[in-house]
């Protein structure tokens, strides 16, 4: 569009789940509500229109071995950004993805740095791995280096226990988080075992990703301390693949992640009724295809959580739990247009008729 040009979103504009008005104006990549006088080069979209989605456990840049080349990274952002997600967290990768920010057509991110890993117990090639002693130094470069979020990894398995663990001491993680508060940045962590919750909670974390070693006795301390949860149910499902491959060398890992699936829906809903933070994300890069934000909206709902609720966990509870805007007036004009109510049938979010990324029709 020339900057005469105009984009004009009719029908229904979902500004918030209550707050339904029939039309927005993208005047210079940017939402308004009031109609631009003297405008002659308008395009209309027409149909039911929400924040850019959300995927706030998102890894751009990295795949099963590692960091990727530009243009591997680049086709992972635009699958997103086609699938109608528009702000991703990127919880954690080796890549340096600041060339992105120069992008106006591909997803807005907010990086957590490098993944921070005990030595020898994470996925190779993809975190700095370190002992308890450098910890500290090692969330402050990476909060310095971040866009406000720090990622641990939390457990992994431990090859002489044949089980997952904890990775880090309780004082070792205490001391880091409050240097990533000191600094600015909150602090996430990997967690798929019980048995490193308790620490990281009371140690002062603000969310957990995966979170399904989640127990009813760990349920009110979450809840108590506002600690948030990144399910990843589309990843959890790969979880009896997982067991199955690593059963002949370690059986008690492999019957832990499969009790670990098998309570998973249940473990999200016991989340959510005692008010915990949910919100969506994939984990695509590691293992996933990425642009599966609508996959997951809809795992929240099989999970129990109801379809409104699932629904902002992926657009606006979740752009203001990352300190985005929505589709406020004078906010970027990201948004995704369908031809049916979300809110009905959150199904419809795997179709998206159009993708309006910075005012400009990308899809």
């Amino acid at each position: 569009m020339n900057d005469r040009a105009v984009l004009h979103v009719k029908g229904r504009v979902l500004v918030g789940p209550e707050d339904v008005r029939d039309e927005l104006w993208v005047v210079d990549g940017r939402v308004s509500y009031d109609r631009p006088a003297g405008v002659r080069d308008v395009r209309t979209v027409v149909g039911w229109a929400l924040p850019g989605l959300v995927d706030a456990h998102c890894h751009v840049g990295l795949d099963r071995h590692g960091a990727v080349p530009k243009d591997v990274a680049e086709k992972q952002a635009l699958t997103d950004r086609d699938a109608g997600t528009l702000l991703i967290r990127d919880a954690g990768s080796p890549s340096d993805t600041r060339w992105v920010d120069d992008r106006d057509d591909l997803p807005k991110i907010i990086r957590a740095g490098r993944h921070i890993a005990r030595t020898r117990r994470y996925i190779r090639n993809y975190a700095w791995e370190i002992e308890p002693e450098d910890l500290v130094a090692y969330v402050a470069q990476e909060a310095r280096r971040g866009d406000g979020w720090v990622k641990l990894v939390g457990d992994w398995i431990d090859r002489d226990l044949g089980d997952l663990s904890a990775c880090w001491p309780r004082g070792a993680v205490e001391a880091a988080i409050a240097e990533a508060h000191r600094l600015g940045a909150r602090v996430t962590a990997h967690c798929f075992s019980e048995d490193s919750l308790q620490d990281l909670v009371e140690a002062g974390i603000d969310c957990i990703e995966h979170a399904t070693g989640l127990t009813e006795d760990l349920i009110p301390l979450f809840a108590d301390r506002g600690v948030a949860i990144v399910p990843t149910l589309v990843n959890i499902a790969t979880f009896p693949q997982l067991a199955d491959g690593g059963e002949a060398r370690f059986p008690r890992w492999s019957a832990h992640m499969r009790r670990l699936h098998e309570r998973r829906y249940d473990t999200v809903r016991g989340a959510y009724d005692a008010g915990i933070p949910v919100f969506v994300g994939t984990d695509a890069g590691g293992q996933l295809a990425h642009g599966l934000a609508a996959a997951e909206v809809a795992e929240l709902v099989t999970a129990g959580i109801p379809p409104v609720d699932a629904l902002a966990a992926g657009t606006w509870t979740a752009r203001a739990w990352l300190g985005r805007p929505g589709l406020e007036e004078g906010a970027p004009a990201d948004l995704v247009v369908y031809d049916e109510d979300p809110r009905a049938d959150v199904r419809v979010l795997g179709a998206p008729r159009r993708v309006v990324l910075n005012g400009h029709v990308v899809g």
